[in-house]
């Protein structure tokens, strides 16, 4: 009666931990993606792609991304700021489309806002690309130091 008891009680906590693992249906509008780059904070900044290491999407270098998920998974990723890690999860389909004209080495120029009128300027979070976490890895590569 005792061994049933632990098997039933086995074969539970093992079927928890693999509902936990599968990943949510993505929205008609979003995609899942998975890119390899370093953080600072809540910002995800898309590295260099390698041959070895692709990632999903072609994402430019350099390309920030705001990181929303459970807190205790963006206290994991937090505690890997400088290392090279690679983030997957979902974000609305097109929003990484870079505008203006890359000159090289992660550098883009784009037209500035037009004239506000003497209103105040918006939000600099409010353009910012969002990602919606759903797990990490660490990669090999080196974040670049400031």
């Amino acid at each position: 009666m005792r061994t049933a008891t632990v098997i039933v009680a086995a074969v539970a906590a093992l079927s928890g931990r693999l509902v936990a693992q599968e990943h949510k249906p993505v929205p008609k509008d979003s995609v899942r993606v998975s890119i390899p780059g370093c953080t600072k904070g809540y910002v995800f900044t898309a590295g260099r792609r390698t041959v070895d290491e692709p990632g999903s999407v072609s994402v430019p270098e350099g390309m920030h991304f705001r990181m929303n998920g459970p807190k205790k998974l963006i206290a994991e990723i937090k505690a890997q700021e400088g290392s090279m890690i690679e983030i997957t999860g979902v974000t609305k389909k097109g929003q990484y489309k870079p505008d203006g004209i890359g000159i090289g080495g992660g550098v883009r120029v784009e037209p500035g806002p037009g004239f506000t009128g003497g209103t105040r300027p918006g939000s600099p979070v409010g353009s910012q690309i969002a990602i919606d976490v759903e797990g990490w890895r660490p990669v090999a590569g080196r974040c670049p130091s400031r």
